[in-house]
């Protein structure tokens, strides 16, 4: 495998692991809201908030897949040649927001489903609910801080 082929194995796995993830969160969140406005609609305001919320882990992988498109010169530039130590090197700095984008996502979305049970009995807790989740979306930020960090160490 070429260098720039493990690079890209690494934009795969950071868009489509953490977009995956998102995906979930959203579903989960999704079915939870379709219950409650099937008996209260006047709540869909909220339910959208909430349901929106996970889906910034895909947008944090989207992020860094861009961004290592644009260092290799996929996007805006010429294709660098890589080696396929420097490949393996984009593909390490994808995992963090690949794997904890998936996993956020998830979990994300089962905490806002929890949420949307809670402003079914009492609505004025809208932002307790989204602090709960606020506190797992937390590590999603941090996977993609360690992601570009890592991504700033790569000389291609």
């Amino acid at each position: 495998m070429e260098g720039i082929e493990i690079a890209m194995l690494g934009v795969a796995l950071a868009v489509g692991l953490a977009g995956s993830g998102s995906a979930i969160g959203i579903g989960i969140v999704g079915q939870s809201a379709a219950g409650l406005i099937s008996e209260d609609p006047d709540k869909f305001g909220q339910t959208l908030l909430l349901q929106a919320l996970p889906g910034t882990q895909g947008i944090y992988g989207l992020l860094a897949g861009f961004l290592i498109m644009q260092d290799i010169g996929i996007v805006g530039a010429e294709v660098v040649e890589l080696t396929a130590s420097q490949g393996a090197s984009y593909l390490m700095a994808s995992l963090p927001i690949a794997i904890a984008g998936l996993s956020s996502g998830i979990y994300q979305g089962r905490v806002l489903s929890s949420s949307i049970n809670l402003i079914a009995k009492r609505p004025e807790e809208l932002g307790k609910g989204i602090v709960y989740a606020v506190m797992v979306e937390t590590y999603a930020v941090f996977a993609l801080l360690a992601t570009i960090l890592m991504l700033f160490g790569i000389d291609a």
